[in-house]
Parts: C-alpha cells; sequence; structure tokens
C-alpha cells in the first residue's frame, strides 16, 4: 500500500517513472514516455491510471 502511494507520487512529477516501478522496462513504459512528451497531462494520466488498475 505505502508503495503504490510512492508510485502515485512518482507519477505526478515524472510519469514514466512511476510507470517504470510499476512494470519495469515495459510497453506501457515506452507508451508513457510517448505520452509525456506530446504532453505532460496525458502522461500523468496515463501513469495513475496504470498504477491504480492494478
Amino acid at each position: 500500500m505505502l508503495f503504490d502511494l510512492i508510485r502515485i507520487v512518482f507519477a505526478i512529477f515524472l510519469p514514466p517513472v512511476g510507470v517504470f516501478l510499476q512494470v519495469g522496462l515495459g510497453l506501457h513504459f515506452w507508451l508513457n514516455i510517448v505520452l509525456t512528451l506530446l504532453g505532460y497531462i496525458p502522461g500523468i494520466v496515463h501513469a495513475i491510471w496504470f498504477i491504480a488498475r492494478k
């Protein structure tokens, strides 16, 4: 539970790091990097959604 909170905090400030802590260098990590580069908010939304659904 505490680790999920840490991942969400990372997801707010550095979205790819939050996803990396969840899955490592998987598809969602690279997708989140692309979303973050296209716009910071889509990266945050994807990261928090991905962390919260697991």
